[in-house]
């Protein structure tokens, strides 16, 4: 059995490997939070094994940090194991390391708990999968709710600004109109716009759906606004 501890960090990380008979195979060396560092490493583990060995990597469950070097070493097809930080820092001290928390210290702390906890289940593709599909799903939700609050503010704006447009489209939050908005934003704009623009503008932007019609109503509503005629009323 060889044993692999890395102790993950943000731009590096520290790796020890030994063996189940507490040889020490390599003794704390530290590798770039690169793709080749992560080569070197795998190289490291090679040299330091035979294809008999069986081999175990050990890392702590540190967040985001330690997501991509999970990732390498399971596509490699090795054993990998995330540990909770806890349970390896109450490992470190049964062991009284003089109480001494390094870098280096962690990783040989990790690599030998590989050894001496055979209970110990090792991370899978489908968890780092699961994983990744939690995350993704976490940054979907907060964009939805980015997304609702800024069609709120829209919404708030052309309240203010030009209220009447609401009742002439079908929603606020098309391609048109945000196209409209975003070279007229308020209705005094609109008012004093170029008919032949303003036709163009909501032609172009709703592939035809909106036209000559659309850009007289809309130009007629705005002429008579109530809006707010200057943006900083409005923030």
């Amino acid at each position: 059995m060889v044993s692999v501890g890395i102790d993950v960090a943000k731009d590096k990380h520290d790796c020890f490997i030994l063996n189940s008979e507490g040889e020490v195979l390599a003794n704390g060396f530290t590798i770039p939070n690169t793709m080749n560092g992560f080569q070197c490493l795998l190289q490291k583990i090679q040299e330091c094994t035979t294809p008999q060995d069986k081999i175990k990597v050990g890392l702590e469950a540190t967040g985001h940090y330690s997501y991509n070097i999970l990732g390498f070493l399971l596509d490699n097809g090795l054993a990998t194991y995330v540990l909770n930080p806890l349970h390896t820092n109450l490992y470190r001290k049964s062991l009284s390391l003089r109480k001494t928390k390094t870098d280096r210290v962690d990783a040989r702390t990790i690599a030998a708990m590989l050894l001496s906890d055979v209970g110990l289940k090792p991370y899978t593709d489908i968890a780092y999968h699961n994983e990744e599909l939690k995350s993704l799903t976490r940054y979907r939700f907060d964009k939805v709710k980015e997304r609702a609050k800024l069609k709120q503010s829209v919404a708030r704006l052309v309240c203010i600004l030009f209220p009447e447009l609401e009742k002439l489209v079908s929603s606020l939050h098309t391609a048109s109109v945000y196209a409209l908005l975003e070279e007229l934003p308020g209705a005094k704009q609109i008012a004093e716009a170029h008919l032949t623009h303003l036709k163009t503008l909501l032609a172009n932007a709703s592939r035809g759906r909106y036209g000559r019609d659309m850009a007289v109503m809309i130009r007629d509503a705005a002429r008579d606004s109530v809006g707010s005629g200057s943006m900083k009323k409005s923030l």
